[in-house]
């Protein structure tokens, strides 16, 4: 095989791992663009490696992207970014690759809003060991190789992960989607009218509610009672000629689905302008996820844009 041959092969090899790989960064730092950037290093060490020494490239590669990202969420900024209370996951609309494998509960629940969030009270370790084990179903002994600790260290690490993971498992859960896009639908419905009597007896007693104020603000806005989220969320979706204005037009409203749970858009000609996500669990709303910051949104605009948009919720809000 010719060099020009090889170094095609062994980026055919890299390229079929891309996704995977995308998905793994995607899940330990909650960010698209991040994992982007991460994938990207890793074929440029993929590249300039002794590819003829790599026994296993899936192994080989899997390890250097683990551990780019242990490497970024350890780094001071980051950690300062994520403590000064201005961080969400960046959402992505069902179907992004990027996502990745969705085939068990444990997978999809990895890639969710919710456990995306908690994945804040982990260490970096913990988070590492808890999304090889339990997305990407690594052994013990594999996991132990790529982050270069004991077998027991690694069981420890998913025994702690999941111990602090249990709220996601108890405020959310899978539901059904005809009854999620029922539940979301009453809720617009409720806070377009004004309705703050409707909108609490659509919200758990724990509800929380979550704004990253379409990032005019460096922290998050956060509130903690059916009675207070009702009224944010009365005022949030009244729509006003300031609001239009900030959005760049009348948007349209439309159901999706984003990182597995139900979600509404608001829409601006082609550009998503805003995402709410909701965690359901017994016909109630759990948690309220509102983003509008054209960072975090980038990506799922852009999959937007080259999706089908069927129906909309609202045609003119």
């Amino acid at each position: 095989m010719t060099s020009s041959a090889a170094d095609r092969f062994d980026t055919d090899r890299f390229e079929a791992s891309r996704n995977r790989l995308a998905s793994l960064a995607y899940r330990l730092l909650g960010s698209a663009a991040g994992a982007e950037d991460i994938v990207q290093d890793a074929f440029l060490r993929w590249q300039a490696a002794d590819r003829q020494q790599i026994q296993v490239p899936e192994a080989w590669l899997t390890k250097v992207v683990t551990n780019l990202c242990l490497d970024q969420l350890r780094s001071a900024q980051v950690r300062r970014e994520r403590t000064a209370g201005d961080w969400l996951p960046e959402p992505l609309l069902d179907g992004d690759p990027m996502l990745g494998p969705a085939g068990t509960f444990e997978q999809r629940e990895s890639v969710s809003l919710a456990v995306l969030t908690l994945m804040e009270r982990l260490s970096p370790h913990e988070r590492a060991v808890y999304i090889l084990r339990e997305a990407f179903s690594y052994s013990h002994r594999e996991i132990a190789e790529i982050l270069d600790i004991a077998e027991s260290a690694s069981q420890q690490h998913l025994h702690r992960a999941r111990r602090r993971l249990t709220t996601a498992r108890s405020r959310g859960g899978e539901v059904d989607r005809a009854s999620a896009r029922r539940i979301v639908e009453e809720f617009l419905a409720a806070a377009s009218s004004g309705s703050t009597e409707r909108l609490v007896r659509l919200l758990t007693d724990d509800a929380t509610a979550i704004s990253d104020g379409a990032g005019l603000t460096e922290t998050l806005l956060q509130y903690d009672t059916p009675q207070r989220i009702a009224a944010v969320a009365r005022a949030g979706f009244k729509p006003t000629p300031a609001k239009r204005r900030l959005a760049g037009g009348t948007p349209t409203v439309y159901y999706a689905l984003v990182n597995g749970g139900a979600a509404i858009l608001f829409v601006t000609g082609e550009q998503v302008v805003g995402a709410v996500g909701f965690d359901i669990n017994n016909g109630r709303i759990t948690t309220v996820r509102g983003i509008a910051a054209p960072n975090r949104l980038a990506r799922l605009a852009e999959a937007w844009r080259r999706g089908e948009p069927g129906e909309p919720l609202i045609a003119h809000w």
